[in-house]
């Protein structure tokens, strides 16, 4: 059970902590790793202002009729944040439910957590990012129209939008895209706002190398291997394709020593 949005996010409206995952992404997820149903609360003026007591007997009791509640270390919930592990526990030996702590995971000593990801990510830390998290950080989505400037530059890229949620990371990246064939597709992908063309709204826009087709309204996987630089503003759309060169290869380059783990080309 979860809620979309996070309550931060709906809280700090102005400035929402990144996501890490999407709500379609947390659901594939959890059902990946063998949940049965998977309930994502809408977290709105009517949920935020339910007090902790209330929660209790009508989500968990009355509508989800719970056996066993499992929560992480800290967790709160209710107005004001007023209910807690031991509240759960207490009300749980009236309704008939058991209250159990999710031990935390870690990793060389440390606290696997969503905010030392979001840090290792922000950082360009992907390395770091992909061991705590078992596999490499990566976005999917399905595949959106744009402006087809890219194409008019040499560069048609598959666009994913990111619903109005903030991303983890920011930048240009070495890529491999996944759910286009047999494998992964090399690639190089731009996640920001655009500001050269003066962009608003966050778009992860991936260009596949030697590849000709049409993606639209297919989903993909984006993986990031590494970070090329951060985003930047450029004077005119030259320079911007000369920089959009030297990415390209340097992202050719560092996933043809990729390839070798992987069994593809790049």
């Amino acid at each position: 059970l979860s809620f979309e949005p996070l309550p931060r996010e709906f809280f700090s409206r102005a400035l929402p902590p990144p996501r890490l995952l999407l709500p379609r992404e947390k659901f594939e997820g959890l059902r990946a790793l063998g949940m049965d149903v998977v309930g994502l609360l809408r977290f709105n003026d009517a949920l935020s202002s339910m007090s902790a007591e209330t929660f209790i007997e009508t989500v968990l009791v009355r509508r989800l009729n719970a056996r066993e509640v499992w929560v992480g270390p800290e967790f709160r919930f209710g107005k004001g944040r007023s209910g807690d592990f031991a509240m759960l526990q207490r009300f749980g030996a009236d309704h008939g439910f058991a209250t159990r702590e999710i031990t935390p995971v870690l990793f060389d000593g440390e606290r696997v957590s969503s905010s030392k990801l979001r840090l290792q990510l922000a950082a360009g830390d992907l390395a770091g990012a992909a061991q705590a998290l078992g596999k490499r950080y990566s976005i999917s989505g399905k595949v959106v129209h744009g402006k087809q400037l890219g194409r008019k530059l040499g560069y048609p890229t598959a666009n994913i939008r990111l619903a109005g949620k903030r991303p983890a990371l920011m930048g240009v990246y070495a890529t491999w895209v996944h759910g286009v064939g047999e494998g992964p597709v090399a690639s190089v992908s731009s996640l920001g706002t655009r500001p050269t063309v003066f962009g608003t709204e966050p778009l992860l826009e991936a260009h596949l190398f030697d590849f000709d087709g049409d993606l639209y309204g297919q989903r993909i996987r984006v993986e990031f291997v590494a970070k090329l630089r951060d985003e930047e503003k450029f004077d005119d759309l030259p320079a911007l394709v000369k920089q959009m060169d030297l990415d390209a290869g340097q992202a050719r380059g560092l996933l043809r020593h990729d390839h070798e783990e992987l069994g593809v080309s790049a």
